[in-house]
């Protein structure tokens, strides 16, 4: 039912309303902040990820709950 969800004039008329809705002077600032975020959410995510082998052996040493 949903197969072809989103084809390509599904799109372009989602960017023309968003132009229209925040014009074109604001888009660019958006997107720089959404970049931003998701090189923030990245690092955090790789941190959370280098950070759990680490832990996993202390964790899994104590064997009492």
């Amino acid at each position: 039912m949903l197969r072809n969800a989103f084809e390509p004039w599904h799109l372009i008329l989602i960017v023309a309303v968003l132009v229209l809705l925040f014009g074109s002077q604001k888009l660019p600032d958006m997107a720089r902040g959404l970049g931003r975020s998701m090189r923030i959410l990245k690092s955090e995510a790789k941190a959370l990820k280098d950070d759990a082998p680490a832990e996993a052996p202390h964790q899994g040493s104590t064997g009492t709950h």
